[in-house]
């Protein structure tokens, strides 16, 4: 979990990054397990900007993420064992123009976060960065510091760069946890690199689930005890 550093920064900021969290192994083995849930899905066109939800559920290597002890920490730091995995989401940002998305905060917002947590976030994203992003204009993360302390933002619904964003230019390997309540935005990809990554978000076990309904029963079945706890598809 969180350094004393680290969750200052966070709470500051709204993000830290951790260099080399992966091996060049463990780098190809998602690369890898990427193109498999990719290759099979009816909706993936090669070359196409591509994302897929649910991730989890559509190979073992990816399945091994819900807790792994890389990252889990961090999330139960904040939620113990109310931890519960929302989200997992895969991005092929490929090179266009088009493939961009507007300043955003993530998750629901029928009413401020604030109303329910003054304290703590109701949902914390991990990213793997599985491609060096050495400059801008490469379908980069940008992210304004510190925003997640504020329910409004002036750039709201624009793709307009604000002054003190910070680009995200990550190498290969790097391990990002962001607030899920601070503003962000995605360049466009002017480069000739797919920009390849994996987000997981967890939540408090009380909120909904943004990927799925109920897991597939047998699949759940494929899990650990703490994968299963995490994924909580109840029925009741």
């Amino acid at each position: 979990g969180f350094t004393p550093e680290q969750w200052e920064t966070f709470n500051e900021v709204g993000l830290i990054q951790i260099e080399n969290a992966l091996s060049d192994d463990e780098i190809s083995a998602y690369l890898a397990a990427i193109d498999r849930a990719t290759q099979a899905d009816p909706t993936y066109k090669p070359g196409e900007y591509f994302g897929l939800q649910n991730f989890v559920e559509r190979d073992p290597v990816l399945a091994g993420l819900i807790d792994h002890p890389r990252h889990v920490g961090f999330a139960y730091d904040l939620y113990g064992e109310q931890l519960k995995l929302q989200l997992s989401e895969l991005f092929l940002r490929t090179p266009s123009a088009n493939t961009y998305n507007k300043w955003h905060p993530d998750g629901a917002r029928a009413l401020p976060y604030g109303v329910f947590s003054p304290e703590l976030p109701l949902q914390i994203k991990v990213g793997y960065w599985l491609t060096d992003l050495p400059q801008p204009k490469m379908g980069n993360f940008v992210y304004y510091p510190g925003s997640h302390r504020q329910q409004y933002f002036a750039a709201d619904d624009t793709h307009e760069t604000v002054p003190g964003e910070e680009i995200l230019c990550v190498r290969k390997g790097t391990l990002t946890i962001l607030h899920g309540s601070i503003w962000h935005r995605v360049e466009p990809n002017q480069s000739q690199v797919t920009r390849k990554n994996l987000f997981l978000a967890y939540c408090p076990s009380w909120i909904t689930s943004a990927d799925r309904l109920l897991s597939d029963p047998e699949w759940i079945k494929t899990l650990n005890r703490e994968q299963r706890i995490i994924m909580r598809s109840y029925q009741h």
